[in-house]
């Protein structure tokens, strides 16, 4: 039961619900309660595939490769540090172009599903799997990665039914600058916890 919990943690941690549900609430600004319940239940499936593939399979794809863990902490933590600093440079939105207000109409996901499903949560879930399952079923990383999805999905729905077009710009902004050094913060832990394994393994 503690390691479910303390895996629940994790995972939720990596996910980020409340960032998830601001950046759901930026790209569905505008968008009609149907087309945001459509949108929430895609991307929340994609992440849930994606982060399920992952604690099935990871371990056994990593070593199929040749690749450590170590390996794949340092690299999945340089691409949440890119994100995280990507994040804290956003520039402010412009009055929305002929190309934006055509987007709006079928609003692109993939930058939401990438983050709740980034290489550093991927890590994290193939880490769980790893130290939890043993040679059984990864049954403790599934549980995690199916809690963080329930929690999300909901969340993504209230944040784009309370945030309308136009409204909280700043606060959203002020929120994604702080959440971009959190992301970007677990990046360099990662890349350090990497480090530290494969060095402690070496010495």
């Amino acid at each position: 039961m503690q390691q479910h919990l303390q895996a629940v943690i994790t995972v939720l941690s990596l996910v980020n619900p409340a960032v998830c549900a601001a950046m759901f609430a930026t790209i569905e600004s505008g968008q009609p309660r149907s087309a945001q319940l459509r949108d929430a239940t895609k991307a929340s499936l994609a992440v849930l595939l994606i982060l399920l593939l992952a604690a099935i399979v990871g371990v056994q794809f990593l070593h199929q490769f040749g690749i450590s863990l170590d390996a794949f902490k340092v690299s999945g933590g340089i691409v949440l540090s890119w994100m995280g600093f990507s994040m804290l440079n956003a520039k402010q939105e412009s009055a929305p172009s002929s190309k934006t207000q055509a987007l709006r109409s079928n609003p692109p996901l993939t930058p939401l599903i990438m983050f709740a499903a980034s290489p550093g949560t991927i890590t994290g879930v193939i880490t769980i799997a790893a130290d939890h399952s043993g040679s059984e079923f990864p049954w403790t990383a599934i549980v995690a990665v199916c809690a963080a999805i329930v929690v999300t999905w909901p969340l993504m729905l209230l944040a784009a039914r309370g945030g309308q077009k136009g409204e909280q710009s700043f606060a959203r902004q002020t929120a994604s600058r702080f959440m971009g050094l959190i992301v970007l913060a677990m990046g360099v832990q990662f890349v350090l916890s990497g480090l530290k394994s494969f060095f402690d393994v070496t010495s």
